[in-house]
This record gives C-alpha cells, structure tokens and sequence, in this order.
C-alpha cells in the first residue's frame, strides 16, 4: 500500500511533468511534515524551489538531500548551484567539489563550477574548468560559450578560437549571453558572426526587453566601430538617443553604461574629445566591473589627453591601471605572483658562439618576413604597408611562433638550448606545423610572401632563425618614451602586458630586458636585421619606402604608400592600432610624452642605454 511519501511523491511528479513547480512549491509544507527523509520528495522540491527562484530554500532542500545520500554526485551539484545563486560562493565552491571528487567526468560538475569562478571573476580556475567541460562533452555550447569568455580575459587565444569553431551555427542565445559571445567573436576579426548573434539573440519578455534592445543596438555600434565601419556605426547610433537613457529603470546600470559608451566611442572616431570625455566619466561614476571601469577609463585618458589635459589624462591612465592589475591577478595569479619579470622568455637565451647544424632551409624569397619589435613602435603600420602589396600578406597578429616552441617543449625538448640538435626531420616537421597554422589564417596565400607581425616575437628569434636563417627581420624602433606612453594608454589583453604596463618603471624595466634579449640574439645569431626608426617614416616616407623595398629584394614599392586605403577597406586589423592606420602618416604621435615629462623623469635612467643605442639621446 503507498505511504504518504510515496503519495507526494507521485503527486510532484504529475505536477513537475506538468510543467507546473509552483504546484510542488505549494506541497512543500505537507512534504516536509510527512516525508522530510523521502530521497525523491526532496528531489522534486529542491528542482520546482530553484526553477521558480528560491535559491535558499533549494540550498536547504539540497543539502537534507547530499546528507541523507552523501553518494550521489547530482545532489552535491544541485546544491552548489542553489548556493552559488543565493549568493554562497563558499558553499557552493565546496558543494561542487565535492560532486567533482564523486564524478570526475561529469561536464555538468565542471561547467557549474566555472560559472562559480566567473562570477568571482577567478578566471584563471573558471578557463581550467570550463575547458574541462567542453573536453568531457564538446557539444555542450554554454560550456564552450563561457570557456571562451574566460580564455579571452586569460588572453589565451588559441584555446579560445578553438572554443568558438563552429559558433555561427549554434542555436540562439540569451540575449545576455549573446552580447558576450558578439563581442568576442568582433575582437576575432568575425564580425558578420557577431551581427548574426545578435540578431538571433533570444530578447526575454517583459519590462526588460526594451532595455535588453538598447543593449543589442550599442553591441551593435561597437562592432561595427571596431571594424571601421563608421558610417554603419552611425546609422545605428540614431536608433539609440542619449535620452533613451531617461527611458531606464533607475537601477538599470548596464543598459546606462551601454549606451554611453556607444556614444563615448563615436565621439572619439569623429574627434568631438570634450564630449567623450563627459560620457566616459558617467560611465565611471557607475561601473563596477573592473574590464568596464579600464575601458572607460582608458578612453577617458585619451580624451583629456587630446584637450591638452594631461594631468587629467594621468589621473584616468592611474584608475584604468588598477583595474587592470586586478584582471590580471584574476587571470594569472603565477604572473602577478613574481611581478619583476612579466615576461618570463627574456631569460631564454642561447650561448655564445652559436654551433648549430647546418640544416636545409627555405631561401629568402620563400621564408616569411617578420616584424617584430616592442609593442607600440609602428609594428601594425608596417605590417598594413606591407600587405598592400600584391606580393606580401599579413596574417594580423599570432603567437604561432611561440606555440612552436611549447609544442618543442611538449616533446621534452629544452628552448632554447636543444635548438642545436634538431635534426632536419624534426625542423621540417616544425616548419610544416607553422605552414599549417598560417595556411589556416590565410588559406589563399599562394605564392604571396608571408609577413608574421608579432611585436614580442622579437624574443623569440633562435626558433625563427632554426627553422628560416635566410629570413628578413624588420627590428621596428621607437622613441622609447614615445613607446611606453603609448602602452601605458592601451588597454592589452594580455595578463603579462596588463601586468608589465601597470606602472611605468616596471614597464621600462620590460623594455630594457625585451631589447637586451633581442640584442644579444642579434649578436650571436646575425640575421638579416632592417631597423625601422617611427621617426624617419614620418619625416621621410618615400626614402623609408625606398630603403625597405631594397632590403626585401622588391623592385617596384608603390603599393607600400597606399596602406590606409588598403587598412580601411579591410574591415579587421586585431591590434589597437585599427583606427590610425587607416588615416596617412604624420607626426602627431612624435613626441607626446613630453607632455608627462615629469612622471618619465624617474625612469630614463633605465631607458637611456637605448636611447644612446638607438640614436635618442
């Protein structure tokens, strides 16, 4: 005969395949005096609790359950959601390991628990989990949405272009979710797939989706910005007025946030730099979200800077820094952890003589070009210069030298040192790799000769000269102060740069150690080496262009002075540098930090070897 358990519990099963948890809510008082030890009364209350809302209440049903059957991973998991949403993160971060220790294999584990560190906004741990739950089960899209927000904080590219295969054919979004996955995909160069996101994105219903549609319309801006299509950007910013915001609910802060800087970003593009700055600073006055508040503030910095209110800008440029190093901690608590060396390949060096094997290379003419030099010094317009030659093309910016390298230290190879016993299989295989990691960025490549620009590959010049001695390397140089100020007011990516660009002797110190490592290897290795001085493009741009069509064997270099049309109709240019290199060459940027004089004073005892060296002085 059924006990009266089994009775409620029938009853909540009618009731849950109804569709109706209010039902099973209504019984919890019945269920609780009569069946507080039924394993699957409590089920059934714990699920309608947490769909409707009641993440308290779910937590405490949760957590009879997890003690009544300490065994069962699911409940160990229900409970850490009941308890993340309730606002436990503790609770949760305990209740979901413990699920993990019971179920090492399941995706679900891991995708709640890096929703956990997303919203700590522990980054580091939520890409580690969440890529654990995309490998367990690949077509989970959320997982593979959320292990890509967290590889791109981490600035872990690859992993995150790999998160995204595929993203334009999954199913709509939330609209919340959507706005991350369009913004992301825009800073990967797929802007179409962005737009397409967010034209599908799933708007909730209610009094919020006039307010999730502002949202959409300023993603929509920002892409299009970012891709330099101004006046698509324009017309879309008609649909949101400025006094759409008087249209808000008070406490609506993101839809706030959204549209001013929608309207901030455009107000830069056009030069009206009083304007933007007023909207960045609302922006500021509300935002709590450290990548939102560095945004902001770096935008600021640049509008005070072009007012001549330099002081102004410094005092943004300080707010943007400090959140920044908090990202950064978040994302690479080993890099913040020993701060004196952001860039952990400066101390990667090979011995002096080099005694290498001769190996079997490409020539010149088939080896790629590189450009390298610290970032900020004119690296992006070479690279665009370069590719508006019918004979070259660029493949933006890519770490596919450095992922030779970890994929000869994978093999239990030392770099740089096992470098000289490469046999000719192993540097084939290793230039056959990087041939398909370009063939797949540039897959109509054909005869056209590659240009790898890459600033920091300038640390990496033994792996470059291995596998392609014969190659030109472009040294791009700079000012240095020049250089550090245009750091100091970019918001990187990386966790190292964020890091290494937070304080300027710290920065100094990464471009004194950047340039020695890159010295000594030209030392040693005596490539085939052109230094491109910023300076002497400005002031002399046809004898700069004559100089490196004869450095490249190029005899005809009239397509080199036509790349900001080429930049502009390319839609995509992945560095910071997108909007410049899409105007001509001059000499606004020569100079500028004269302006902060006072704050480079302390730091040009570290800069002055290379200011002597580099003809500065």
């Amino acid at each position: 005969m059924p006990t009266p358990a089994d009775e409620l519990a029938l009853a909540m099963a009618d009731a849950w395949n109804a569709g109706r948890p209010d039902r099973i809510i209504a019984l919890a008082p019945e269920a609780l005096a009569v069946a507080a030890e039924s394993e699957p009364v409590l089920a059934f209350l714990g699920l309608a609790q947490q769909q409707v809302g009641l993440h308290a209440a779910a937590a405490e049903t949760f957590e009879r359950l997890s003690r009544l059957r300490p065994d069962v991973s699911e409940y160990w998991n229900n409970l850490g959601v009941a308890r993340r949403q309730s606002g436990d993160f503790g609770g949760s971060e305990r209740a979901l390991l413990e699920a993990r220790a019971l179920a090492s294999r399941d995706a679900d584990v891991c995708y709640n628990l890096g929703l956990l560190y997303i919203q700590q906004q522990r980054w580091a741990a939520a890409r580690e989990s969440l890529v654990d739950a995309v490998r367990l089960a690949p077509g989970l899209v959320e997982a593979r949405l959320e292990a890509a927000h967290a590889c791109h904080v981490c600035g872990d590219v690859e992993t995150e272009e790999a998160m995204l295969e595929g993203a334009g054919d999954w199913p709509p979004q939330p609209a919340a979710q959507a706005l991350i996955l369009a913004s992301i995909l825009s800073v990967l160069g797929q802007l179409d797939i962005g737009l397409e996101v967010l034209a599908r994105a799933r708007v909730p219903e209610g009094s919020t989706a006039a307010s999730m549609q502002l949202r959409i319309a300023a993603q929509r801006v920002a892409l299009y910005e970012r891709s330099n299509m101004l006046e698509h950007a324009r017309r879309e910013l008609q649909t949101l007025p400025l006094s759409a915001v008087e249209t808000l609910d008070p406490d609506d802060a993101d839809a706030r946030i959204d549209i001013w800087r929608a309207h901030a970003v455009m107000a830069s593009r056009e030069h009206r730099h009083r304007d933007a700055a007023g909207l960045y600073r609302r922006v500021l006055d509300l935002a709590r979200d450290p990548e939102v508040v560095s945004s902001a503030a770096f935008g600021l910095a640049l509008a005070c800077d072009r007012q001549m209110q330099y002081r102004d800008a410094w005092n943004a440029l300080d707010i943007a820094h400090a959140s920044q190093m908090e990202i950064a901690r978040a994302a690479a608590p080993e890099l913040s952890a020993s701060s004196d060396r952001p860039l952990p390949m400066v101390t990667r060096t090979v011995a002096a003589p080099v005694s290498w094997k001769p190996l079997r290379a490409p020539s010149m003419q088939k080896s790629p070009v590189f450009v390298v030099g610290f970032p900020r010094s004119g690296t992006t317009l070479l690279e665009q210069m370069l590719d508006a030659h019918p004979d070259f093309s660029s493949m933006d910016e890519r770490g596919y030298v450095y992922q030779l390298i970890e994929r000869l230290e994978h093999a239990g190879q030392r770099y740089p040192d096992d470098l000289a016993e490469l046999n000719q299989d192993e540097a084939d295989q290793l230039r056959a790799i990087y041939g398909r990691l370009a063939g797949r960025t540039l897959p109509e490549l054909g005869q056209r000769r590659l240009v790898d620009k890459n600033p920091l590959n300038m640390l990496c010049l033994p792996m470059i000269l291995r596998l392609f001695p014969d190659a030109r390397i472009v040294l791009c140089l700079r000012h240095p102060c020049d250089v550090l100020l245009s750091c100091s007011m970019q918001p990187f990516r990386s966790p190292a740069f964020r890091l290494m660009c937070s304080s300027l002797p710290r920065l100094a110190r990464g471009y004194a150690d950047a340039f020695m490592h890159c010295s000594r290897h030209i030392e040693v290795l005596k490539p085939s080496v052109l230094e491109w001085h910023y300076e002497s493009v400005v002031q002399d741009f046809d004898g700069a262009v004559k100089r490196l069509g004869q450095f490249l064997d190029v005899a005809d270099t009239s397509p080199f002075s036509e790349f900001a049309a080429r930049a502009s109709a390319k839609r995509f240019i992945a560095t910071p540098s997108y909007a410049q290199v899409t105007q001509p060459v001059n000499s606004a940027a020569v100079g500028r930090w004269m302006n902060y004089r006072e704050h480079f004073e302390p730091v040009l005892p570290i800069l002055r070897p290379w200011l002597e060296r580099f003809g500065y002085a």
